[in-house]
């Protein structure tokens, strides 16, 4: 039997779903002022779904986005809320631990879209010091680049908290960052700084699968939890969710299998990335103790 950390799914679209706005460049963040309900609500769903990890919903709310829409000064109110919401949600629904999360600055899957190393560093400090008080470990994800990684783990390492770092990979092809970077390469790159896991989200099932194998072979826990986009290249920089499409071959069960299936191969710690909701999570866990894992916490 193995034991398990099963996470939530995919904030962000699963609130554009249910919000009663349009889609904004701003994505999920403009939804935890305006129908909080909404958020708290999705954190507990995901928590009675079975997922013993949840990150609060503050993806969008990076200083670099809200300067874009000439937002800055929700920054700070911001990332206070998404640690509130997510609080209640645990003490409404049960145990979790609560991820800060460390997304990509200037927007997902946009690696050519940097600043240099020491101002991203000074950003992602920004963001770790408004989170590390709320929460009980650290999700740098969707990293599209080895040199993005690098800052958010530096970052969130010197809070002293627990580090995971989740590399997303080009959809087709040889393994790869969508930088452009092997997986050996970027795990090179963190050099000596402790991370807690490493995983790949927010790519194809079929993406990770092909890339999990080399993933294991580097040592120490891995994990991995996927989209269920068509393709992403549709999203342009500034651009809205609603350009994106759902695959049709990823209900629940469909999910569930191919994410057994990494943790056959090695990973302890799966969930789901966008357009993996609640009813995934759900059945991803049955699948899981059906099969003999055992659902564990974070230790």
């Amino acid at each position: 039997m193995t034991s398990v950390i099963l996470t939530d799914g995919g904030m962000g679209q699963e609130l554009v779903r249910r919000s009663r706005s349009e889609p904004t460049p701003l994505w999920s963040a403009r939804v935890l002022i305006d129908e909080p309900e909404l958020v708290r609500g999705l954190h507990a769903e995901f928590i009675r779904a079975g997922a013993r990890v949840i990150t609060i919903n503050t993806y969008s709310a990076t200083p670099e986005r809200l300067a874009r829409e000439g937002a800055e000064d929700l920054f700070k109110p911001l990332q206070k809320r998404g640690i509130e919401l997510a609080r209640q949600a645990r003490d409404e629904a049960g145990d979790t631990a609560i991820a800060g999360c460390l997304s990509p600055l200037f927007g997902s899957y946009a690696p050519a879209l940097t600043i240099s190393f020491e101002d991203t560093l000074d950003i992602y400090r920004r963001i770790v010091a408004e989170q590390t008080d709320g929460v009980d470990l650290f999700l740098c994800e969707t990293m599209a680049s080895a040199e993005e990684a690098r800052a958010a783990v530096t970052a969130a390492s010197e809070s002293g908290k627990p580090v995971w770092v989740s590399w997303t990979l080009a959809d087709h092809g040889t393994p790869r960052l969508r930088g452009g970077e092997t997986i050996a390469a970027a795990a090179n790159a963190l050099g000596d700084l402790p991370v807690a896991a490493r995983l790949l989200n927010c790519c194809r099932p079929e993406a990770i699968a092909t890339a999990l194998p080399e993933l294991v072979a580097l040592g120490g826990p891995v994990g991995a939890y996927a989209n269920g986009f068509t393709s992403v290249e549709a999203l342009k920089h500034g651009g809205t969710v609603d350009v994106l499409h759902t695959r049709h071959d990823l209900d629940p069960q469909a999910y569930a299998d191919q994410a057994v299936g990494w943790v056959d191969v090695g990973a302890g710690i799966v969930g789901g990335c966008c357009e993996v909701g609640p009813a995934h999570i759900a059945a991803l866990r049955d699948k899981l103790t059906q099969a003999g894992h055992q659902i564990s916490g974070v230790s």
